[in-house]
Protein backbone atom coordinates (compact mmCIF):
# COMPACT_ATOMS: atom_id res chain seq x y z
CA UNK A 1 0.00 0.00 0.00
CA UNK A 2 1.26 3.47 -0.90
CA UNK A 3 0.75 5.69 2.15
CA UNK A 4 1.85 8.81 0.25
CA UNK A 5 -1.29 8.95 -1.88
CA UNK A 6 -3.45 12.05 -1.56
CA UNK A 7 -7.04 11.47 -0.41
CA UNK A 8 -9.84 13.69 -1.63
CA UNK A 9 -10.24 15.19 1.85
CA UNK A 10 -6.53 16.04 2.07
CA UNK A 11 -6.65 17.48 -1.44
CA UNK A 12 -9.60 19.76 -0.63
CA UNK A 13 -8.08 20.96 2.66
CA UNK A 14 -4.89 21.91 0.82
CA UNK A 15 -6.92 23.72 -1.86
CA UNK A 16 -8.86 25.49 0.88
CA UNK A 17 -5.63 26.75 2.45
CA UNK A 18 -4.41 28.12 -0.86
CA UNK A 19 -7.44 30.37 -1.28
CA UNK A 20 -7.98 31.14 2.41
CA UNK A 21 -11.47 29.62 2.51
CA UNK A 22 -13.30 28.25 5.56
CA UNK A 23 -13.81 24.54 6.13
CA UNK A 24 -17.53 24.51 5.36
CA UNK A 25 -17.10 23.58 1.72
CA UNK A 26 -14.68 20.74 2.50
CA UNK A 27 -17.17 19.41 5.04
CA UNK A 28 -19.98 19.61 2.49
CA UNK A 29 -17.85 17.78 -0.06
CA UNK A 30 -17.14 15.06 2.52
CA UNK A 31 -20.89 14.55 2.92
CA UNK A 32 -21.27 14.32 -0.87
CA UNK A 33 -18.42 11.79 -0.96
CA UNK A 34 -20.17 9.72 1.71
CA UNK A 35 -23.38 9.68 -0.34
CA UNK A 36 -21.49 8.57 -3.45
CA UNK A 37 -19.79 5.73 -1.55
CA UNK A 38 -23.19 4.47 -0.41
CA UNK A 39 -24.59 4.73 -3.94
CA UNK A 40 -21.55 2.94 -5.36
CA UNK A 41 -22.21 0.04 -2.99
CA UNK A 42 -25.91 -0.08 -3.92
CA UNK A 43 -25.17 -0.06 -7.66
CA UNK A 44 -22.46 -2.69 -7.20
CA UNK A 45 -24.79 -5.10 -5.40
CA UNK A 46 -27.73 -4.58 -7.75
CA UNK A 47 -30.11 -7.53 -7.80
CA UNK A 48 -28.33 -9.16 -4.87
CA UNK A 49 -30.23 -6.71 -2.66
CA UNK A 50 -33.26 -6.25 -4.93
CA UNK A 51 -32.70 -2.64 -6.03
CA UNK A 52 -32.94 -3.07 -9.80
CA UNK A 53 -36.03 -2.62 -11.97
CA UNK A 54 -38.67 0.09 -12.22
CA UNK A 55 -40.37 1.69 -9.24
CA UNK A 56 -43.79 2.06 -10.90
CA UNK A 57 -43.64 5.86 -10.70
CA UNK A 58 -42.57 8.87 -12.76
CA UNK A 59 -40.38 11.85 -11.91
CA UNK A 60 -41.27 15.48 -12.56
CA UNK A 61 -40.13 15.16 -16.20
CA UNK A 62 -42.56 12.30 -16.79
CA UNK A 63 -39.77 9.73 -17.00
CA UNK A 64 -40.25 6.26 -15.53
CA UNK A 65 -38.28 6.01 -12.32
CA UNK A 66 -36.04 3.10 -11.47
CA UNK A 67 -35.99 1.84 -7.89
CA UNK A 68 -32.44 3.16 -7.66
CA UNK A 69 -33.54 6.65 -8.74
CA UNK A 70 -35.65 6.92 -5.60
CA UNK A 71 -33.22 5.16 -3.29
CA UNK A 72 -30.19 7.20 -4.39
CA UNK A 73 -32.17 10.44 -4.11
CA UNK A 74 -32.96 9.58 -0.50
CA UNK A 75 -29.29 8.72 0.13
CA UNK A 76 -28.17 12.13 -1.11
CA UNK A 77 -30.71 13.97 1.02
CA UNK A 78 -30.00 12.00 4.18
CA UNK A 79 -26.24 12.45 3.78
CA UNK A 80 -26.44 16.23 3.29
CA UNK A 81 -29.40 17.57 5.28
CA UNK A 82 -28.12 17.33 8.83
CA UNK A 83 -24.63 18.85 9.02
CA UNK A 84 -25.44 22.54 8.60
CA UNK A 85 -23.61 23.12 5.31
CA UNK A 86 -26.65 23.18 2.98
CA UNK A 87 -29.26 25.90 2.86
CA UNK A 88 -31.47 23.79 0.59
CA UNK A 89 -31.23 21.10 -2.08
CA UNK A 90 -32.71 20.47 -5.52
CA UNK A 91 -32.83 17.15 -7.37
CA UNK A 92 -33.80 15.99 -10.83
CA UNK A 93 -36.08 13.51 -9.10
CA UNK A 94 -38.08 16.09 -7.10
CA UNK A 95 -40.47 18.70 -8.46
CA UNK A 96 -39.80 21.23 -5.69
CA UNK A 97 -36.66 22.11 -3.76
CA UNK A 98 -35.88 20.23 -0.57
CA UNK A 99 -35.97 22.54 2.43
CA UNK A 100 -33.66 21.65 5.30
CA UNK A 101 -35.80 20.44 8.24
CA UNK A 102 -36.12 22.93 11.10
CA UNK A 103 -34.32 20.57 13.50
CA UNK A 104 -31.08 21.01 11.51
CA UNK A 105 -28.99 24.16 11.02
CA UNK A 106 -28.91 25.73 7.57
CA UNK A 107 -25.69 26.50 5.75
CA UNK A 108 -24.46 28.81 3.02
CA UNK A 109 -24.47 26.40 0.08
CA UNK A 110 -27.14 25.13 -2.29
CA UNK A 111 -26.72 21.56 -3.52
CA UNK A 112 -28.11 20.51 -6.90
CA UNK A 113 -27.86 16.90 -8.07
CA UNK A 114 -28.88 14.10 -10.40
CA UNK A 115 -28.57 11.15 -8.00
CA UNK A 116 -28.28 8.45 -10.67
CA UNK A 117 -27.58 9.61 -14.21
CA UNK A 118 -28.15 6.91 -16.84
CA UNK A 119 -30.24 4.80 -14.48
CA UNK A 120 -31.82 2.96 -17.43
CA UNK A 121 -28.43 1.24 -17.75
CA UNK A 122 -28.51 -0.35 -14.30
CA UNK A 123 -30.61 -3.33 -15.42
CA UNK A 124 -28.01 -4.19 -18.09
CA UNK A 125 -24.94 -3.55 -15.87
CA UNK A 126 -23.57 -0.58 -17.81
CA UNK A 127 -21.79 2.39 -16.19
CA UNK A 128 -23.93 5.02 -14.47
CA UNK A 129 -23.10 7.98 -12.25
CA UNK A 130 -24.06 10.85 -9.96
CA UNK A 131 -23.77 14.51 -11.02
CA UNK A 132 -23.70 17.40 -8.56
CA UNK A 133 -23.31 21.17 -8.48
CA UNK A 134 -22.71 23.50 -5.55
CA UNK A 135 -23.96 27.11 -5.51
CA UNK A 136 -23.81 29.80 -2.84
CA UNK A 137 -26.78 31.08 -0.88
CA UNK A 138 -27.05 34.81 -1.51
CA UNK A 139 -26.08 37.09 1.36
CA UNK A 140 -28.96 37.78 3.71
CA UNK A 141 -31.07 34.80 2.58
CA UNK A 142 -32.03 32.58 5.53
CA UNK A 143 -34.73 30.46 3.89
CA UNK A 144 -33.76 29.75 0.27
CA UNK A 145 -36.53 29.34 -2.29
CA UNK A 146 -36.47 27.88 -5.80
CA UNK A 147 -35.67 31.34 -7.13
CA UNK A 148 -32.37 31.33 -5.22
CA UNK A 149 -31.24 28.30 -7.24
CA UNK A 150 -31.74 30.00 -10.60
CA UNK A 151 -28.14 31.10 -11.05
CA UNK A 152 -26.11 30.82 -14.26
CA UNK A 153 -23.47 28.11 -14.33
CA UNK A 154 -20.72 30.70 -14.05
CA UNK A 155 -21.61 31.13 -10.34
CA UNK A 156 -20.95 27.49 -9.45
CA UNK A 157 -18.60 26.86 -6.53
CA UNK A 158 -18.06 23.26 -7.58
CA UNK A 159 -19.12 20.87 -10.29
CA UNK A 160 -18.53 17.15 -10.04
CA UNK A 161 -19.59 13.63 -10.80
CA UNK A 162 -19.08 10.11 -9.53
CA UNK A 163 -18.76 7.31 -12.08
CA UNK A 164 -19.80 3.80 -11.04
CA UNK A 165 -17.97 1.59 -13.51
CA UNK A 166 -15.25 -1.08 -13.25
CA UNK A 167 -13.89 1.23 -10.55
CA UNK A 168 -15.69 4.08 -8.79
CA UNK A 169 -14.26 7.49 -9.58
CA UNK A 170 -15.04 11.04 -8.55
CA UNK A 171 -14.11 13.92 -10.84
CA UNK A 172 -14.55 17.53 -9.76
CA UNK A 173 -13.57 21.14 -10.22
CA UNK A 174 -13.74 24.20 -8.01
CA UNK A 175 -12.53 26.47 -10.78
CA UNK A 176 -8.85 25.58 -10.53
CA UNK A 177 -8.57 22.72 -13.01
CA UNK A 178 -10.05 19.23 -12.92
CA UNK A 179 -8.91 16.29 -10.82
CA UNK A 180 -9.99 12.66 -10.69
CA UNK A 181 -10.07 10.40 -7.63
CA UNK A 182 -10.52 6.62 -7.53
CA UNK A 183 -12.26 4.84 -4.66
CA UNK A 184 -9.83 2.47 -2.95
CA UNK A 185 -12.17 -0.20 -1.61
CA UNK A 186 -9.47 -1.46 0.77
CA UNK A 187 -9.38 1.77 2.78
CA UNK A 188 -12.76 3.25 1.83
CA UNK A 189 -11.21 6.48 0.54
CA UNK A 190 -11.11 8.32 -2.77
CA UNK A 191 -7.46 8.91 -3.68
CA UNK A 192 -6.03 11.24 -6.31
CA UNK A 193 -5.23 9.19 -9.41
CA UNK A 194 -5.88 11.61 -12.29
CA UNK A 195 -4.46 15.07 -11.46
CA UNK A 196 -4.92 18.06 -13.75
CA UNK A 197 -7.08 16.42 -16.40
CA UNK A 198 -6.92 18.01 -19.84
CA UNK A 199 -9.06 17.43 -22.93
CA UNK A 200 -7.18 17.32 -26.26
CA UNK A 201 -8.26 20.13 -28.59
CA UNK A 202 -8.63 17.74 -31.53
CA UNK A 203 -10.52 14.47 -31.70
CA UNK A 204 -11.78 11.90 -34.17
CA UNK A 205 -14.48 10.49 -31.91
CA UNK A 206 -18.05 11.66 -31.49
CA UNK A 207 -20.99 10.50 -29.36
CA UNK A 208 -24.60 11.00 -30.38
CA UNK A 209 -27.85 9.04 -30.55
CA UNK A 210 -28.00 8.62 -34.31
CA UNK A 211 -31.50 7.11 -34.21
CA UNK A 212 -32.75 10.72 -34.00
CA UNK A 213 -30.92 11.80 -37.16
CA UNK A 214 -34.11 12.38 -39.15
CA UNK A 215 -35.16 15.01 -36.57
CA UNK A 216 -31.88 16.96 -36.36
CA UNK A 217 -31.42 20.56 -37.41
CA UNK A 218 -29.37 21.11 -40.58
CA UNK A 219 -26.10 22.27 -38.89
CA UNK A 220 -25.92 19.18 -36.71
CA UNK A 221 -26.79 16.84 -39.56
CA UNK A 222 -24.08 18.48 -41.68
CA UNK A 223 -21.46 17.89 -38.99
CA UNK A 224 -22.34 14.22 -38.43
CA UNK A 225 -22.63 13.53 -42.18
CA UNK A 226 -19.09 14.85 -42.63
CA UNK A 227 -17.84 12.60 -39.83
CA UNK A 228 -19.55 9.56 -41.33
CA UNK A 229 -18.11 10.26 -44.77
CA UNK A 230 -14.69 9.81 -43.22
CA UNK A 231 -11.51 9.97 -45.28
CA UNK A 232 -13.49 10.17 -48.53
CA UNK A 233 -15.46 13.23 -47.34
CA UNK A 234 -14.64 16.91 -46.83
CA UNK A 235 -12.89 16.28 -43.48
CA UNK A 236 -10.48 13.80 -45.08
CA UNK A 237 -10.26 11.71 -41.90
CA UNK A 238 -12.11 8.76 -40.41
CA UNK A 239 -14.13 9.19 -37.22
CA UNK A 240 -15.42 6.71 -34.62
CA UNK A 241 -18.90 6.97 -33.09
CA UNK A 242 -19.78 6.04 -29.50
CA UNK A 243 -23.02 6.06 -27.50
CA UNK A 244 -23.48 4.81 -23.91
CA UNK A 245 -26.73 6.63 -22.94
CA UNK A 246 -25.13 7.81 -19.69
CA UNK A 247 -23.89 11.40 -19.69
CA UNK A 248 -21.39 10.69 -16.91
CA UNK A 249 -19.80 7.88 -18.91
CA UNK A 250 -19.77 9.95 -22.11
CA UNK A 251 -18.11 12.95 -20.46
CA UNK A 252 -15.65 10.76 -18.59
CA UNK A 253 -14.46 9.22 -21.84
CA UNK A 254 -13.93 12.71 -23.26
CA UNK A 255 -11.86 13.69 -20.21
CA UNK A 256 -9.73 10.58 -20.58
CA UNK A 257 -9.03 10.73 -24.32
CA UNK A 258 -10.93 13.53 -26.02
CA UNK A 259 -14.12 13.51 -28.05
CA UNK A 260 -17.36 15.40 -28.55
CA UNK A 261 -20.72 14.58 -26.92
CA UNK A 262 -23.91 15.90 -28.46
CA UNK A 263 -27.53 15.80 -27.32
CA UNK A 264 -28.96 18.53 -29.59
CA UNK A 265 -32.41 19.99 -29.87
CA UNK A 266 -34.36 18.48 -32.74
CA UNK A 267 -37.72 18.84 -34.47
CA UNK A 268 -39.27 16.13 -32.31
CA UNK A 269 -38.38 18.04 -29.13
CA UNK A 270 -39.65 21.30 -30.61
CA UNK A 271 -42.94 19.58 -31.35
CA UNK A 272 -43.24 18.70 -27.67
CA UNK A 273 -42.44 22.26 -26.64
CA UNK A 274 -39.10 21.41 -25.00
CA UNK A 275 -35.76 23.17 -25.50
CA UNK A 276 -33.64 20.04 -25.26
CA UNK A 277 -33.29 16.75 -23.44
CA UNK A 278 -30.71 17.30 -20.69
CA UNK A 279 -31.39 19.38 -17.60
CA UNK A 280 -29.47 22.65 -17.38
CA UNK A 281 -28.92 22.73 -13.62
CA UNK A 282 -28.50 19.04 -12.81
CA UNK A 283 -26.51 17.91 -15.85
CA UNK A 284 -25.42 20.56 -18.34
CA UNK A 285 -24.02 23.19 -15.94
CA UNK A 286 -21.86 20.97 -13.71
CA UNK A 287 -20.55 19.01 -16.69
CA UNK A 288 -19.84 22.24 -18.57
CA UNK A 289 -17.88 23.56 -15.59
CA UNK A 290 -15.76 20.41 -15.60
CA UNK A 291 -15.24 20.28 -19.37
CA UNK A 292 -14.32 23.98 -19.64
CA UNK A 293 -11.89 23.72 -16.74
CA UNK A 294 -10.22 20.83 -18.58
CA UNK A 295 -9.78 22.97 -21.70
CA UNK A 296 -12.90 21.90 -23.58
CA UNK A 297 -15.84 23.93 -24.89
CA UNK A 298 -19.57 23.64 -24.11
CA UNK A 299 -22.43 25.13 -26.10
CA UNK A 300 -26.06 24.70 -27.04
CA UNK A 301 -24.91 25.32 -30.60
CA UNK A 302 -25.95 28.94 -30.26
CA UNK A 303 -24.65 30.07 -26.85
CA UNK A 304 -22.32 29.08 -24.05
CA UNK A 305 -24.20 26.81 -21.66
CA UNK A 306 -22.89 28.36 -18.45
CA UNK A 307 -24.02 31.84 -19.50
CA UNK A 308 -27.69 30.82 -19.56
CA UNK A 309 -29.82 32.31 -16.78
CA UNK A 310 -32.12 29.46 -15.66
CA UNK A 311 -35.85 30.08 -15.90
CA UNK A 312 -36.90 27.14 -13.75
CA UNK A 313 -35.38 24.26 -11.80
CA UNK A 314 -36.00 21.64 -14.47
CA UNK A 315 -35.16 23.63 -17.58
CA UNK A 316 -33.76 21.58 -20.47
CA UNK A 317 -31.11 22.66 -22.97
CA UNK A 318 -29.32 21.28 -26.03
CA UNK A 319 -25.80 20.10 -25.17
CA UNK A 320 -22.68 20.01 -27.33
CA UNK A 321 -19.45 19.60 -25.36
CA UNK A 322 -15.94 18.27 -25.59
CA UNK A 323 -12.76 18.85 -27.57
CA UNK A 324 -12.39 22.55 -28.42
CA UNK A 325 -11.90 22.43 -32.18
CA UNK A 326 -14.78 20.05 -32.89
CA UNK A 327 -17.28 21.90 -30.69
CA UNK A 328 -16.28 25.20 -32.29
CA UNK A 329 -16.84 23.65 -35.72
CA UNK A 330 -20.41 22.65 -34.77
CA UNK A 331 -21.04 26.14 -33.37
CA UNK A 332 -19.72 27.68 -36.60
CA UNK A 333 -22.13 25.54 -38.62
CA UNK A 334 -25.01 26.84 -36.49
CA UNK A 335 -23.91 30.43 -37.13
CA UNK A 336 -23.84 29.76 -40.88
CA UNK A 337 -27.42 28.46 -40.65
Amino acid sequence: MNNSRTTITQFMIEEQRKIGASGDFTSLLNDIVTACKVISNLVNQGDLIGVLGTAGSENVQGETQKKLDIITNDVFIESNEWAGHCGAMASEEMEEIYEIPAKYPRGKYLLVFDPLDGSSNTDVNVSVGTIFSVLRVADGVENPTAEDFLQPGTTQVCGGYALYGPSTMMVLTTGNGVNGFTLDQNIGEFVLTHPSLSIPEDTREFAINSSNMRHWEAPLKRYVDECLEGSTGPRGEDFNMRWIASMVAEVHRILMRGGIFMYPIDEKMKGKGTEGKLRLMYEANPMSFIVEQAGGVCSTGRERIMDIKPKDLHQRVPVIMGSKNEVERVVAYHKEG
